[in-house]
Formats: structure tokens, C-alpha cells, sequence
């Protein structure tokens, strides 16, 4: 069956009421029954609360709970890289930014600009830049650390759909990280401006950063923006950002001459949170 084939049902699919409806339930505490969903979710999945900072699945209120669960603290040592990959998940894609677009998948390229919701000023100081592309499956670890050094400057919410983000649908859905609901985060590091956009999907109740809180719901029909220029909110490399409830995908944008990605690094291959992302291009470091 072809990739587009596949994903015929998520264009008929009520996806926003399905998120919904499963987001509500993810938030419910229903005491024995959440244990027995997390239980099977655990199996199912084979997730390794071995890494919890919380093992004990009956402790878990909320599946939202246990779905963002921390990790022990020794448990994602930080590379000394430049740059970590600040999740755990699998590598869709990564590379150049080329003419303003970024590669989705085989046949499928979208642009910077629809990415980070039209802004052609902000999409131009990617121009010839880098980006990557990372997948979190329901096994992963759900919250987003920081890359790198940085300072916050700008926040936009997108509306968009709500596809799956899975790489079936990478294949199938053209413009689907543009295409899809986000959460565009903009900051200033020492080598220019960075963003980092997490990607809704279907079943993702919800996104939520750690200086705002839940960015959606609410969700509205228009691009809604926050800034902070006047406020200064720093992060270390490693340091969480973020968090999805339910999983999704995140995409990062950087400027030209500022990345070079680790060697080891290839399509889908899985990755962790702190492992080397790059460091700063060998004639420029």
C-alpha cells in the first residue's frame, strides 16, 4: 500500500474531536482504571520506567501524569558538545536548509516561512541555515530540553490540522510539520536566532512550555503571538523548555554557518536527549 494510501482515513477522520475527547480522558483520574490503561500503555509500548524518576505506575493519578513523567537525574548525562539533541525520539530528517525549504520526506519539501506561521522576517535568518527534524513515538520520553544556551525572545501558536506525525504520514501528508498545529518558539543564542517548533498531531491533547504553561487549548483560528524582549528568561543547554501531552514531533531551525551535525547522525535513526547534536562548523569553532 503506497504511503499516500495509507493515510487517506486521517483526511476523513474527525481529528480535532477525537484529540479532544482523548485528551480529556488522558487528564482523568479514574484511580484503578488510569493504573490499568498506564499498565497496558507501559507494555505495550515497552517503556523503560526503569529511567522514571518515578517507577511506581499505580502512584500515576492522570495518564497526562505518568506521560510526562521526569526522569532521574543521572539518567540523560549531557554531552559537551555545542548542541544536544534535546529529546528522545528518532531522526525523520535533518540537514541544509535549501531556497527557503526544508526536506519532509521523499517528493516533499515545505518552507521555512509557513513553518513559523508566515513570517518572512524571521523565516529569512534561516536562509541557507540548518534544520532537524525529530520524531517522539509513544515509548519516548515526552518532555523538550534546550539545545543549547539561548534567550527567549518570541512565542507563536499556529493553528493548523491535526495529522499524525508518525513516518507513514511524514511520507504521505505533503507539508505536514507546516501543515499541522504548533508552537513556535524563537530565542537569541551567541550565534543568532534559533527556533525550535514543537508539532501537534492527532491525540495530542495539549503543549505546554515551562515559562507559559499550556499554550492549547484554548485553540484558536488565528496565529497568536507572545513576546518577551522585555523580560529575561535564559536557559542552559539541557535545561527543559517544554513538554508534549501525548506525542508529537519537534523541528529546529538554525541560522547558516552555526551547526555542523554530528557525523554518526543519519535518517531514522534513534537519538536521546543530551546525547551530541554538532558543534560549531570546524572553520568557524
Amino acid at each position: 500500500m503506497s504511503d499516500r494510501l495509507a493515510v487517506l482515513p486521517q483526511y476523513l477522520l474527525p481529528k480535532r474531536a477525537i484529540t479532544e475527547l482523548l485528551g480529556t480522558g488522558a487528564n482523568a483520574q479514574a484511580g484503578q482504571l488510569t493504573t490499568r490503561v498506564i499498565r497496558w500503555f507501559v507494555a505495550r509500548y515497552q517503556v523503560n520506567m526503569a529511567e522514571a524518576a518515578n517507577p511506581d505506575i499505580s502512584s500515576y493519578a492522570s495518564f497526562n501524569e505518568f506521560f510526562t513523567r521526569p526522569l532521574r537525574a543521572d539518567a540523560r548525562p549531557l554531552n559537551s558538545s555545542k548542541f544536544i539533541c534535546p529529546v528522545d525520539g528518532a531522526i525523520s530528517q535533518f540537514g541544509a536548509i535549501k531556497q527557503g525549504q526544508i526536506f519532509q520526506a521523499k517528493g516533499h519539501d515545505y518552507s521555512a516561512t509557513a513553518l513559523v506561521g508566515g513570517d518572512s522576517t524571521l523565516a529569512a535568518q534561516f536562509h541557507d541555515g540548518s534544520f532537524a527534524t525529530i520524531y517522539l513515538s509513544p515509548r519516548d520520553y515526552h518532555r523538550i530540553h534546550m539545545p543549547c544556551d539561548a534567550k527567549l525572545t518570541r512565542m507563536i501558536y499556529v493553528p493548523g490540522d491535526l495529522f499524525s506525525v508518525n513516518p507513514t504520514t511524514a511520507r504521505g501528508v505533503p507539508g505536514l510539520f507546516a501543515r499541522n498545529e504548533r508552537v513556535v518558539c524563537v530565542f537569541d543564542t551567541e550565534q543568532g536566532a534559533f527556533v525550535l517548533t514543537l508539532v501537534g498531531a492527532t491525540i495530542v491533547g495539549s503543549m505546554a512550555t515551562t515559562w507559559h504553561g499550556i499554550v492549547n487549548p484554548p485553540r484558536s483560528k488565528e496565529v497568536r503571538e507572545w513576546r518577551y524582549d522585555d523580560q529575561n528568561i535564559r536557559f542552559k543547554k539541557g535545561e527543559e523548555m517544554g513538554r508534549f501531552l501525548l506525542g508529537s514531533t519537534v523541528v529546529m531551525l538554525f541560522p547558516k554557518d552555526t551547526l555542523e551535525f554530528n557525523a554518526n547522525w543519519s535518517a531514522s535513526a534513534a537519538v536521546r536527549l543530551g546525547e551530541q547534536m554538532g558543534d560549531m562548523p570546524k572553520n568557524l569553532s
